[in-house]
Parts: structure tokens; C-alpha cells; sequence
């Protein structure tokens, strides 16, 4: 389980929960549910984690924050 910061909010124009992961540019992920938000959120932090060390990207480390605003 990674530990960056989850920004979790209600879109009325996607009709579903969004997660932004802001110290992951571009990271994000939706759901019906906020649980299903965050579980996503999680997968795309793999993804985005991955691909980065493919490319030779820094990974940034965690602020240490909060888990989910």
C-alpha cells in the first residue's frame, strides 16, 4: 500500500468519486462508491509507480500527510 497523499471528492459531472494522488502528477482514479475510489486510487499508484521506473523517473517520496482529505 503506497502512502502519498489522497485528495477524495464527489464529481456531479462525472457522476462518481474522484482520488487525486497531487504528488503523483496525473495520478487519479474514479468510483461509484468512495472505498472503490480509494481501492482504484491504489492501483493507479502501482501503475503510475511502475511506469516511472521504466522510464528512469525519480520517485517521490511520501510527504507523510494526510492519507485522504
Amino acid at each position: 500500500m503506497y502512502r502519498y497523499e489522497i485528495i477524495l471528492y464527489w464529481s456531479a459531472e462525472d457522476a462518481a468519486f474522484i482520488a487525486e494522488v497531487p504528488e503523483l502528477p496525473g495520478c487519479m482514479a474514479h468510483g461509484d462508491t468512495q472505498d472503490e475510489a480509494l481501492r482504484h486510487a491504489q492501483e493507479a499508484m502501482a501503475a503510475w509507480v511502475e511506469v516511472a521506473q521504466e522510464l528512469g523517473r525519480k520517485i517521490p517520496e511520501p510527504r507523510g500527510r494526510l492519507m485522504y482529505a
